[in-house]
């Protein structure tokens, strides 16, 4: 149908788009410039780093590590004897691999240790007396470098059954040849820089996940060590550790210990189930947040120690200024939502509604009225549920799908909508004038909410349907009520309709309806798609779908298929009718591309957004996109409508 594409390298660059919100998400390390504390920077789960100038109160990116969104930085180390010297050790959340990256520039450019390429590295350390020793803690073991990381070389058993899976790494802060290693079964200790190993488990209850050891830097022979058994204390440098009371059972997962580094008898445990604090060195503990806080960091202003900042899932970071009494979000700059649901308002040109999952309480819908500039959380009423699907009905009420029904916003909190009242005949025998007859009367049942996962709705037409976890509903008054399941099959990924034609699909089987919903027929998947990933249909009424080998379009409901096949990626994320551009708009989930099809003028408009995107809308004669892991992302309004448009003949 089109012409061939260029290549997606021979594509050119363009400006990329930039991430605006929500704020917050998923915050994993910190470390700061010993010479500057303020000076902060934050590492992610999806390759970014962050910086800070001002102690944590606002962030700007800083930096994207590799070429995949999928590094996980959890250690980040800032050298005390060059502070324009930064490591990073990252491991792929998706997948095996990682590696130890290197700055000389303060965080502009990165390159990575070819000594450590591959390797899952869940700790890392560099010695205080000695900054050329580094330390790094493996899935595959325990590595040391002693030029700075240019060269490295195993210093724990080769092919050890016991030193493997190691989740933290402490050197002695007098002695580098004194190492601590927690695995995800028992701690171990060498003295000899590897040359030979010792397990430290006495007082330590056995298969123990070692997430955190610490050292006291002024008596070395006192180590903290944190488990999923909880908190250990040795004052032996690890011959014998005692359990700390304290900590609850339940807040067994303590992430990491950090102590004050000006009063060395306060200890902060970064839990699971919140942040706990001793001011008399483990004899007893607070609780100082909510049980809902997971800690993954926790930084100390070496220069004010009543400044405490978090690095949490769900809720970004969070920064005490009176020693953890207290805490609020400090996220200016930060986005790391993700969005999986997005809707531009229709009646209101700048504003935009996001969906994401997994924040819980700190999650849900927010909303900004300015374009993206500044957001605010708008989840009254969905109780922690994820969001996968926004829509909204020409009248402008605005839609909820989530992991458990469908919601409806009134304007101040988000109402249980989605009830499903089906009803049934049934033949009763009744008396008339003496005789018993049979009768066919009308049974309702009783109103029940939809309490599957709601990932598509359809609401453009007199009939609505919702695509859910426990089939495909239907509804004639505008989701006041609903009837259904009218497919019952699970798992109905998508919906969409056309005037009375109504399709919907699961990942592996495609429907079509003739009749707005009443009866529908089976229809044959393209020959070369395996799964569906992504379905819309054209005002005109074709039909596209994508998946992993591509995009297809049916201008007959489906029973033939043509194959987009001159595009550059496949693996397609999100397929969509752009009414403002009158365009299909096509992306991938391996790409930062967007193409717009106009399927009338045989001609392509591409964009590199810098981000691998979906759900691509217009806003104000721009485009707006949600990130798969960085929030909303817009088109800079200095590009205006940069692309290429190539004419193509048929």
């Amino acid at each position: 149908m089109f012409a061939s594409l260029p290549a997606a390298s021979a594509l050119g660059a363009s400006t990329p788009w930039v991430s605006v919100g929500p704020e917050g998400g998923d915050a994993r390390s910190f470390a700061f410039d010993p010479t500057h504390p303020q000076h902060l920077y934050l590492g992610t789960l999806d390759s970014w780093i962050y910086e800070s100038n001002d102690g944590g109160a606002s962030w700007k990116r800083l930096a994207r590590l590799g070429k995949t969104d999928d590094l996980v930085v959890d250690n980040l180390a800032v050298d005390e004897a060059d502070p324009k010297t930064i490591y990073a050790a990252v491991w792929r959340m998706t997948r095996d691999g990682g590696g130890i990256y290197v700055s000389h520039d303060a965080g502009q450019s990165w390159t990575s240790f070819a000594g450590m390429e591959g390797q899952s590295v869940r700790s890392f350390a560099q010695a205080p007396s000695n900054s050329k020793i580094l330390v790094a803690g493996a899935i595959s073991g325990i590595y040391r470098s002693e030029d700075g990381g240019e060269h490295w070389a195993q210093i724990s058993p080769q092919g050890s059954g016991e030193i493997r899976k190691v989740e933290s790494v402490a050197i002695d802060p007098q002695d580098p040849k004194t190492i601590y290693a927690g695995t995800w079964h028992l701690p171990w200790k060498t003295t000899d820089g590897g040359a030979n190993w010792k397990n430290i488990k006495q007082g330590v209850i056995d298969d123990s996940d070692v997430f955190s050891i610490i050292i006291d830097p002024a008596r070395p022979s006192v180590v903290y060590a944190s488990a999923c058994s909880g908190i250990y204390l040795s004052d032996t440098g690890g011959e014998v550790f005692r359990k700390v009371q304290g900590i609850p059972s339940t807040a067994r997962r303590t992430r990491v210990l950090m102590q004050d580094p000006v009063n060395r008898n306060i200890v902060y445990a970064g839990t699971t189930e919140g942040l706990y604090k001793t001011a008399d060195g483990g004899a007893n503990w607070a609780r100082m947040t909510g049980p809902d806080v997971i800690i993954n960091d926790v930084y100390v202003d070496p220069k004010d120690d009543k400044h405490v900042l978090l690095a949490t899932d769900r809720s970004g970071v969070l920064a005490s200024m009176d020693g953890a009494a207290t805490f609020t979000a400090s996220n200016a700059g930060i986005s790391q939502r993700q969005v999986t649901a997005f809707l531009t308002d229709a009646k209101k040109p700048e504003t935009l509604y996001a969906g994401v999952v997994n924040d819980k309480s700190y999650g849900g819908v927010f909303v900004s009225e300015d374009g993206g500039r500044t957001w605010a959380q708008r989840s009254q009423g969905l109780d922690g549920r994820d969001v996968f699907s926004l829509v909204q009905s020409d009248d402008g009420t605005i839609f909820a799908g989530t992991n458990h029904g469908l919601f409806r916003w009134d304007g101040s909190t988000w109402q249980q909508d989605g009830m499903v009242a089906n009803t049934r005949e049934k033949t009763v025998l009744v008396t008339r004038h003496g005789k018993r007859e049979k009768k066919t009367v009308t049974e309702a049942d009783k109103p029940t909410p939809i309490d599957g996962q709601v990932n598509s709705i359809a609401v453009s037409g007199t009939v609505w349907f919702a695509a859910t976890s426990t089939g495909v509903y239907r509804s004639v008054t505008q989701g006041a009520t609903w009837t259904g399941p009218v497919l019952n099959d699970a798992d109905y990924r998508f919906v969409d309709e056309h005037g009375p034609v109504v399709f919907a699909a699961r990942r592996n089987d495609l429907r079509v309806s003739d009749d707005s919903g009443m009866n529908w027929k089976a229809v044959a998947l393209p020959a070369k798609l395996t799964q569906v990933q992504a379905l819309t249909t054209q005002p005109d009424g074709t039909l596209w779908l994508g998946g992993r080998e591509g995009a297809f379009f049916s201008k007959d409901q489906g029973q033939t298929w043509e194959a987009m096949t001159n595009l550059p990626f496949g693996n397609i994320a999100s397929v969509d009718w752009n009414e403002s551009m009158k365009r299909v708009v096509i992306t991938s989930l391996d790409s930062t591309l967007v193409f717009a099809v106009d399927p009338t003028e045989k001609s392509w408009k591409w964009w590199d957004t810098g981000w691998r995107v979906r759900r691509v809308h217009t806003m104000g004669g721009r485009l707006v996109a949600a990130s798969l892991y960085d929030g909303i992302v817009v088109q800079p309004e200095s590009s205006g409508q940069t692309g290429v448009l190539q004419q193509a003949t048929k």
